[in-house]
């Protein structure tokens, strides 16, 4: 859900009028008399469209389905600009404009201090990247932990992250709480330390000199043939020890780059899990089918598909709090509505005035 009772209340308090669909909190568990006892207003999704000034949403609704809203009203959600399907790509973006609305992309926040609160990536990677490796745990038909018993000891699993991201941070904190032996790569070299202040062990390519692979905003970059091959030599000795991998890696309007190759998958042990968070960006495992589990090889590929929806009430609870801190920043009160600075409002602006505006899709 892009709002709870909890951000509700707050946007109340600031002067808006909040209308949310019936039933719309169900699946995060949350009830219609939570949200009236908050302050909304409940109703159909026309009624709660009618007159609005600003949406709000987790992914970009229809546009069609946004009759009654105001001429240049906001919608405020996680709108895929680059994606394809039914919840994104230029055309739905295309489609805004047409229709006059004001999008505003919440995945495209700028990586900067003050917006680190609104930064939805963050917020929905980190729950990702936490039931990633539940999921593989559950999947994997041994135990994470070594274990001295009197008929035997077992060995504690090796858990292979890649992408050092928040998710994969996160994915390794995880594992080790769960007792698996947990290494770690990322063509950004400064991820180093960080792997290794959780306990894990950093798998870097040493042999090619002056490589970051780190852009603006702290995103990870394509990088050199050089380097891609390096890294798949590295990965090829180290993945046919491992038991688990977590692949994480997302390149902002690019498809997902390719980490493991079906060769390389056959070179893993029979059991062995693979969860591809990338999936439904084009997938870093070759093979790997968004929202299905397949097998290679003997080893399960989970496409992971809304990872963090299935973490529902706390993805929720994160969400609609990025959006509030968002939109309660920029709060004019003379104006009773948001006014957006240069610096953020240009990021994430995709449409206005009738016109895609947003330079990163004009380029």
């Amino acid at each position: 859900m892009a709002a709870t009772p909890e951000t509700v209340k707050k946007f109340t308090a600031l002067g808006a009028a909040m209308a949310v669909e019936k039933g719309a909190g169900e699946g995060a568990s949350i009830s219609d008399a939570d949200y009236e006892a908050a302050g909304a207003t409940l109703g159909t999704r026309d009624a709660t469209l009618k007159d609005a000034d600003i949406v709000l949403g987790v992914q970009g609704p229809d546009p069609d389905s946004l009759t009654g809203a105001k001429p240049g009203a906001w919608i405020v959600a996680g709108l895929n600009p680059f994606g394809a399907g039914e919840n994104g790509g230029r055309a739905r973006v295309d489609a805004y404009a047409a229709k006059g609305y004001e999008a505003l992309a919440m995945e495209f926040m700028p990586r900067i201090t003050r917006a680190q609160s609104m930064d939805i990536l963050s917020s929905q990677s980190n729950l990702a990247g936490y039931k990633a490796v539940l999921l593989a745990a559950a999947e994997y038909g041994r135990a994470f932990p070594m274990m001295m018993t009197a008929a035997g000891t077992v060995s504690a699993a090796r858990a292979f992250i890649m992408g050092v991201g928040v998710a994969g941070l996160q994915a390794i904190a995880t594992a080790r709480r769960l007792g698996a032996q947990v290494s770690a790569t990322d063509v950004r070299s400064a991820t180093r330390e960080q792997i290794m202040s959780l306990g894990a062990k950093p798998i870097f390519v040493e042999s090619v000199q002056g490589i970051e692979g780190e852009g603006s905003g702290g995103y990870a970059t394509e990088m050199s043939e050089e380097y891609q091959k390096a890294q798949a030599e590295l990965v090829s000795a180290h993945i046919a020890k491992q038991d688990i991998v977590i692949t994480t890696a997302l390149i902002p309007g690019r498809p997902a780059p390719r980490l493991i190759s079906d060769a390389q998958l056959a070179t893993m042990r029979p059991g062995s899990v693979i969860v591809d968070l990338a999936a439904e960006s084009g997938g870093n495992v070759e093979g790997a089918v968004s929202g299905e589990t397949v097998v290679r090889h003997g080893v399960k590929i989970i496409g992971a598909k809304n990872m963090a929806g299935t973490l529902a009430a706390d993805a929720s609870a994160l969400f609609s709090k990025n959006l509030f801190n968002f939109l309660s920043a920029f709060w004019d009160k003379d104006a009773g509505k948001p006014v957006l600075d240069e610096e953020i409002g240009n990021a994430v602006r995709l449409t206005q005035g009738g016109k895609v505006v947003n330079p990163r899709l004009l380029g």
